[in-house]
């Protein structure tokens, strides 16, 4: 059974992967560190098709169904128009950039203000960097249950942004449009600083508004597009139930949400052949680097399900750089900063982020929430030795930009490795033949239509701003 990117079977998706994550948990259930290894004469095929039987990882992704042509219309126009951003500076493309597979390339995101594109994007004067990787959008439109590094919003519990205190519009149609409502609100990323001034000259009025005033900065984002006749054009051939007075910020939320979806859908990778059964469509050496994953290198413990991830939440041991987040800043606690604690206390989920899904993950580098590793192989050395990685984290490995944000003072690391999920505290020995071949099958897990995406960028946008500078 294939599983489709529809409601019903996106439960599915979820219960398959909750059920795997709940027998990893459970004494006695199934866990790879108890179980002995298949006879050696069995085939590398019947290995690894056991193991992702095992690990609820065996179905194939189903194409996803058409979908409205004139919401992907709109959604793609506004997905790369730079005037939803206060100074009319950045568009959802900026750091989500085709060119970079719909990340930037780079550690740590840079929002409004910033100058240059891409990899070589920095903050302008007087700005900083985004506390948080700038996370790839391919597949992230499939219904997972979480979005964000900490997992703020959820499918199931999507009303409000705690972290925020802000409190959504009802006609929401899933979390990835819920979360296209947010980069308007944040000064970093979108919306700008009080006083400041676009590109034009003209005072930025997003920015003049209050942080608590949600509704009537979206109402005021909405104002800047309904002032456009070839959006009112767009908006209308794609709610054309729904007469132009009675639109809001939702509704171009909802339209992102379906381009994203239709243009980042991508699960035709090597992995997805072998699963429809054709066995010669992965290497040798990447089906022994699938036994690794899901055997001896532990890696399917967190990243298991349709998508290898998505679901869970660990602290991983992952060192800490940049201007952080909340209260803990200059530290960012990750999923630890939703939850309250009184002083001194160590709560749940101190410095844990979502496990990502691991699908195209050969396009997506640097990896971790902020960026960290620049490649797998980095990601595989530190996974073998996550507390080792930690207390010896190599700064080089960051832009010269970001070297002075790195945190590697003792008490910063204690207090990560005190927190670190059980599941990366053991040495795992692997020989370099090992990693290299856990790493081709990380690359098996790549689509080859998502190496160049730069077709579905449009070559103008409604407002008459560049598309890309």
């Amino acid at each position: 059974m294939n599983y489709s990117v529809k409601r019903g079977p996106a439960r599915r998706w979820l219960e398959v992967s909750a059920l795997a994550s709940l027998l990893t948990s459970i004494p006695g259930c199934y866990n790879e560190r108890s179980t002995s290894e298949p006879p050696f004469e069995a085939s590398l095929d019947v290995q690894l098709r056991e193991s992702l039987q095992r690990w609820g990882s065996v179905l194939p992704i189903a194409e996803i169904p058409v979908q409205n042509a004139a919401l992907v219309d709109l959604g793609r126009a506004l997905f790369f128009d730079k005037t939803l951003s206060g100074n009319r500076d950045v568009s959802c493309a900026t750091c989500h950039d085709l060119a970079s597979h719909t990340t930037d390339g780079m550690s740590l995101a840079v929002g409004t203000g910033g100058i240059g594109t891409g990899a070589a994007r920095v903050p302008g004067p007087g700005q900083q960097f985004v506390p948080r990787n700038a996370p790839s959008l391919l597949n992230q439109a499939l219904m997972f249950p979480y979005v964000f590094w900490d997992g703020r919003l959820a499918e199931f519990n999507r009303a409000t942004d705690s972290s925020l205190g802000v409190k959504f519009p009802p006609g929401l149609s899933g979390v990835i449009a819920t979360q296209a409502m947010l980069p308007v609100l944040n000064r970093t990323e979108m919306r700008g600083q009080r006083g400041d001034r676009d590109r034009f000259g003209n005072l930025n009025e997003l920015a003049d508004l209050s942080d608590n005033a949600a509704t009537e900065i979206w109402a005021a984002a909405m104002r800047r597009l309904l002032s456009i006749n070839d959006y009112v054009a767009k908006f209308n051939a794609a709610f054309a139930g729904t007469p132009t007075a009675q639109l809001g910020f939702q509704h171009a939320a909802n339209a992102i949400a379906v381009f994203e979806l239709n243009a980042f859908s991508k699960t035709g990778s090597l992995f997805d052949r072998f699963l429809k059964g054709e066995s010669r469509a992965m290497s040798d050496e990447a089906k022994r680097g699938g036994l690794l994953f899901f055997r001896k290198a532990l890696c399917a413990q967190c990243h298991n399900g349709p998508l290898l991830g998505g679901q869970q939440f660990a602290n991983i041991g992952v060192p800490q750089l940049g201007p952080g987040v909340g209260k803990a800043a200059p530290l960012d606690r990750g999923r630890g900063e939703l939850f309250a604690t009184p002083p001194n206390v160590i709560g749940p989920y101190q410095f844990a982020f979502r496990v990502p899904p691991l699908r195209n993950v050969e396009l997506t580098a640097p990896y971790m929430h902020n960026g960290a590793y620049p490649t797998l192989e980095a990601v595989v050395r530190h996974y073998s030795n996550a507390d080792s990685a930690l207390r010896n984290y190599d700064v080089s490995q960051l832009a010269s930009s970001l070297r002075g944000s790195y945190h590697g003072d003792a008490v910063t690391i204690a207090a990560i490795a005190q927190t670190m999920d059980f599941r990366v505290r053991q040495v795992i020995r692997l020989t370099p033949l090992e990693q290299l071949q856990l790493v081709e099958f990380l690359k098996s897990l790549t689509d080859p239509s998502a190496h160049d995406l730069s077709a579905i960028a449009p070559t103008s946008v409604p407002s008459g701003l560049p598309v890309r500078e």
